[in-house]
């Protein structure tokens, strides 16, 4: 329990310090915070072994972190910084590290995705391959082609749909017809609805889906209904903010799993990561830009 709440807790003061800086020009681009959806990386992240894949999107800075990258080389990263992740090249949204890949491109993380599970199944590697996606890539035409071949072919790969229920600043009911799920049953595409914040929830069931894909029973979904706290970016929000206060009293996934544990040990993992989140942003600040080469 406690390292679960750790995992959100990361998260959570990792975005949180992002938006604070950002109006001071210390990043660069945009970025799009994981706030309040920290339990969905949290609960799934953690099943997968190290040969296994990631594929995240525009918002994957948790799904890095819960993978176990390093705050400072991500801090870095935003800034642009030779220490970043991909050598200041990616910024927010395009990071490449060890078998972790995001790309800001709505919908073209789910061809390679496929692509990536079909030759681990040739391999006859075991892995599984976890792509990340929100509810507005359904409206990307390339989403029915992927699950059309993972489908067929019988592709080891979890899709983990993040509903946060807006895509940018469209509701999902003005853009969707029909539901997620039938979507997923129309390929004959097992899944699993979720409608919470709990981490030890999403962690329960990740574990079941993972596990069957495992054992060679081809993609199966996680869809997650889940609360997005912070803009869509760094700044824009269209919602109104007795909704967002409203999902932050009732859907907080720091609340949740914190009232799992005695106030005396989160107290001391929150400073332990207030700490290492803070030593993180001021190492990254002082790193060097990379040399420039004429």
């Amino acid at each position: 329990m406690p390292g679960l709440f750790r995992h959100l807790y990361r998260i959570r003061r990792f975005e949180e310090t992002v938006l604070e800086n950002f109006p001071k020009g210390i990043f660069t681009g945009t970025t799009h915070t994981y706030l309040g959806q920290e339990a969905n990386a949290a609960g799934v992240i953690p099943h997968l072994k190290e040969q296994d894949i990631i594929v995240s999107n525009h918002r994957c800075h948790g799904h890095f972190l819960a993978r176990g990258g390093d705050p400072r080389q991500l801090f870095a990263e935003l800034m642009g910084k030779a220490t970043g992740v991909c050598g200041g090249r990616g910024g927010s949204q395009h990071l490449c590290w060890k078998n972790f890949y995001s790309n800001g491109v709505q919908g073209g993380i789910l061809p390679f995705a496929a692509g990536m599970a079909f030759a681990e199944k040739v391999k006859k590697s075991g892995a599984v391959t976890a792509v990340f996606l929100g509810d507005g890539t359904f409206g990307e035409g390339v989403l029915y082609e992927a699950l059309n071949m993972t489908a067929l072919w019988h592709l080891p790969i979890i899709f983990v749909v993040e509903n946060n229920q807006i895509a940018q600043t469209t509701p999902a009911e003005k853009a969707m017809a029909g539901t997620i799920q039938a979507r997923f049953q129309a390929f004959g595409i097992p899944n699993i609805e979720l409608d919470t914040s709990d981490v030890v929830e999403i962690s329960r069931e990740a574990a079941k889906v993972v596990d069957t894909i495992r054992q060679g029973k081809g993609p199966a979904a996680l869809i997650l209904n889940t609360c997005r706290f912070g803009p869509h970016s760094k700044g824009d929000d269209s919602r109104d903010p007795a909704l967002v206060s409203e999902m932050k009293l009732e859907r907080d996934p720091i609340v949740i799993q914190a009232a799992r544990l005695d106030r005396t040990t989160s107290l001391e993992i929150q400073r332990e990561i207030d700490t290492e989140i803070s030593l993180a942003f001021q190492q990254a600040l002082v790193d060097p830009f990379p040399s420039i080469t004429i």
